[in-house]
């Protein structure tokens, strides 16, 4: 059925439903797993009256994010190590959390997505639009969403 399944994770509780899930899945199917998370890039901006942060510490503060997500992905390998799945970890560093899922879905020839939504509506949905969407509408394999 399933050959490779890509779990997006951010950490969050509900983030690790869909880990659950992944897991499940893999274990039934025989799959693997890759775990993914998806890091930003530091914020850039140069407003008037803004200050802007010296590169060493932007460089810090993206080294710590990156070492929380390598955090993430590393406890959905050890969960998967525990039930004999093989699960290898990613991390992706984008602004565009959906374009990242996507590409590294099809760089890694993944056959099922699963992620959580975290169901905004309304005026937030609006204003921070919808990561799962935009993956829901681009991506041609099937995605599994957890609500």
């Amino acid at each position: 059925m399933y050959q490779r399944i890509l779990v997006a994770t951010d950490g969050s509780k509900l983030s690790q439903k869909a880990v659950h899930h992944a897991l499940d899945l893999a274990d039934i199917t025989g799959a693997g797993v890759v775990a993914l998370k998806v890091t930003p890039r530091y914020p850039q901006s140069y407003f008037e009256g803004g200050v802007a942060l010296a590169a060493d510490e932007v460089a810090r503060i993206e080294q710590q994010w990156q070492a929380e997500a390598l955090e993430a992905v590393n406890a959905v390998r050890s969960a998967g190590q525990l039930r004999g799945i093989k699960v290898k970890p990613v991390v992706a560093r984008s602004d565009g959390v959906s374009e990242a899922i996507i590409a590294t879905a099809k760089r890694q020839k993944c056959d099922l997505i699963v992620m959580a939504s975290h169901g905004r509506r309304g005026i937030k949905r609006l204003l921070l639009g919808s990561e799962t969407q935009q993956v829901l509408t681009h991506v041609n394999i099937p995605v599994l969403v957890l609500r």
